[in-house]
């Protein structure tokens, strides 16, 4: 079976066409106002790096999969783009002011990734992993996540990931809700950017595509609608270097 950590690849501009971004009050909530230099760890096809150079901050990017290094170098051209891991960071001691990583943390290897971000980080620097959970207190939206399984299990306001120390504070938690809109007959690709149909097999595929081609025909929030709005809560947990 192909691992599920490095499963994206193949799906690369499919992912980077149809995952949510990261919105302007998460960012602020992890950095706060002020330009910072910022390594993206995990960075997939640079949605988030992306966000921080709109936002003002000086980006570079880190990323394991060739194939998603390619579309983050695309949609960030000038962005330094590295082949690297959170549990080897290609960057100098001291060397950024914040790290921030989204949708990726859960794959790291804490107690390897965690003295390496660290290491990077100056003096009192940031630490901020994040993640856009869909809102599954909208009924659609928990009928969804029936068919394909929940993304928000242990996601609450207390961090769910294992000790920090001695390397960083206490997380600290912000919550940012937002709402993407994507073409009503896209929902399936949402589908199809996840590791659990990526690494699943054609049964399953199959089983996954008919069960959410029913909800969008049938469920009464969707049934005739070309444009679908997926309420998302945007969860920050931001840290500092000891």
């Amino acid at each position: 079976m192909i691992d599920a950590a490095l499963s994206f690849g193949s799906a690369a501009r499919l992912y980077d066409s149809i995952r949510p971004t990261y919105p302007v009050p998460a960012i602020t909530s992890a950095l706060g106002a002020g330009p910072m230099r910022v390594l993206d760890l995990g960075a997939g096809t640079g949605l988030l790096t992306a966000a921080l150079r709109a936002a003002g901050h000086d980006v570079v990017a880190v990323e394991p999969d060739e194939q998603m290094r390619a579309v983050a170098a695309e949609r960030c051209p000038g962005t330094r783009v590295l082949a690297g891991s959170a549990e080897n960071i290609p960057l100098p001691d001291a060397s950024v002011d914040a790290v921030l990583v989204g949708q990726a943390y859960h794959w790291f290897t804490p107690r390897d990734a965690l003295p390496q971000i660290h290491r990077v980080l100056r003096d009192g620097g940031l630490f901020a992993p994040m993640w856009n959970i869909r809102d599954e207190r909208v009924p659609w939206v928990a009928a969804l996540s029936g068919i394909v399984g929940g993304e928000g299990a242990g996601m609450d306001d207390a961090w769910r990931f294992g000790p920090v120390t001695p390397w960083f504070t206490e997380p600290e938690m912000s919550l940012v809700e937002h709402v993407v809109t994507i073409p009503a007959d896209r929902l399936i690709d949402l589908v199809r950017s996840r590791s659990y149909y990526l690494t699943a097999d054609d049964a399953e595929r199959a089983r996954l595509e008919r069960e959410i081609g029913r909800l969008v025909t049938t469920d009464p929030a969707l049934a005739g609608l070309d444009n679908i709005e997926i309420p998302y809560r945007t969860r920050v947990y931001r840290m500092r270097r000891i």
